[in-house]
């Protein structure tokens, strides 16, 4: 088996991403808390729904980003 190199830049990329994905996750309960006069409690009560809303952002962020790499490999190799 061929040994894979991840550099610390692409895991400092990496990790940022995936806090960005957390705060766009909890900035939509905060949305959700005041836009249905929720108690402030669920801020704190509802961040396992945020971590995996946050999760299930990243995934379909990296999705995406295969799907653009896919394509520009398509078009570069044409």
């Amino acid at each position: 088996m061929k040994d894979t190199v991840i550099t610390a830049r692409r895991k400092r990329i990496e990790i940022i991403t995936l806090l960005v994905c957390f705060i766009i996750a909890n900035l939509l309960n905060v949305y959700a808390i005041a836009s249905h006069d929720a108690t402030w409690a669920e801020l704190i009560t509802s961040i396992g729904y945020v971590a995996v809303g946050a999760c299930a952002l990243y995934v379909m962020w990296t999705v995406l980003r295969l799907i653009a790499l896919a394509i520009s490999l398509i078009f570069r190799k044409k």
